[in-house]
C-alpha cells in the first residue's frame, strides 16, 4: 500500500511541478507586457516584442495566450489589485460613513505610480481600436464606479428619512474622480483633496 501511494505521488509530483512552471512562465510575460505597456512602446505593442523581453519563445506567448488581445486582457486584470481592491477595501470594511469616506479620499488623494499611470493610457488608447479590450476595461471601471455608489448607499442607510439616491450620487463621484486624475495629469498644483472634500461635503448635504 505504501508502495502504491508512493508512485502516486511521484507521477503527481510532476504534473504540478509542469503546472506551476507554466504559471510561472505566464506571469513572466504579464510583466514583461506591463513593461512595454508602461513604456513608449503601446504603438508597437506585439505578442513577438513581449516574448523577446520575457526570453521564451513566440510559440510559448502564444501557448498561453490566444493573441495580442487575450495578452492585453490579462495586463488589464492583473492591475487590478493595485487599484480597484484598495477601494474595495476601504469602501467595504466597517465604520460609519464618514469614516469610509475619509477612507476614499485619502486613498484617491494618494500619488499614483508613474508606470500604473502610463499602463492605464496606454490601455485607454489600445481599447479605442480593440473590441474586447474595450470592454474588459470597461468592466474594469464599472466595478470601480460601483464602488462609489456602494459607499453612498452607506450614507442612504444612515439617514433613511432623506431622499438619497445613491446612484446617482456614486456616479456623479465617480465622474469627478476621473476628471480630476486628468487634469492633475496637466496640472500637478490642483489640490485634489480639497476638491474632494468640497465635493464630498455638497453630495452628502442632501441626505441633511
Amino acid at each position: 500500500m505504501a508502495t502504491r501511494v508512493n508512485e502516486q505521488s511521484s507521477t503527481a509530483a510532476p504534473g504540478r511541478s509542469r503546472a506551476a512552471k507554466g504559471e510561472q512562465t505566464r506571469a513572466r510575460l504579464i510583466a514583461a507586457a506591463r513593461t512595454l505597456l508602461a513604456g513608449d512602446t503601446a504603438g508597437r505593442f506585439t505578442t513577438r516584442n513581449v516574448a523577446a523581453l520575457c526570453g521564451v519563445s513566440h510559440g510559448m506567448c502564444h501557448y498561453h495566450f490566444a493573441d495580442r488581445s487575450d495578452l492585453i486582457v490579462a495586463v488589464v486584470e492583473d492591475i487590478r489589485p493595485e487599484w480597484i481592491a484598495p477601494l474595495e477595501a476601504a469602501v467595504d470594511e466597517p465604520g460609519s460613513f464618514a469614516d469610509r469616506s475619509e477612507r476614499v479620499i485619502a486613498l484617491l488623494t494618494r500619488t499614483e505610480s508613474p508606470d500604473l499611470a502610463r499602463l492605464h493610457s496606454a490601455l485607454h488608447w489600445l481599447a479605442l481600436n480593440d473590441e474586447r479590450v474595450r470592454e474588459s476595461l470597461d468592466a474594469e471601471y464599472r466595478r470601480w464606479r460601483s464602488c462609489f455608489v456602494r459607499l453612498f448607499r452607506v450614507l442612504a442607510d444612515e439617514h433613511p428619512q432623506a431622499s438619497v439616491d445613491p446612484g446617482a450620487l456614486g456616479e456623479s463621484f465617480a465622474a469627478a474622480v476621473d476628471g480630476l486624475a486628468a487634469i492633475g495629469s496637466l496640472d500637478a498644483s490642483v489640490d485634489a483633496t480639497t476638491v474632494l472634500r468640497t465635493l464630498m461635503t455638497a453630495l452628502t448635504a442632501t441626505a441633511r
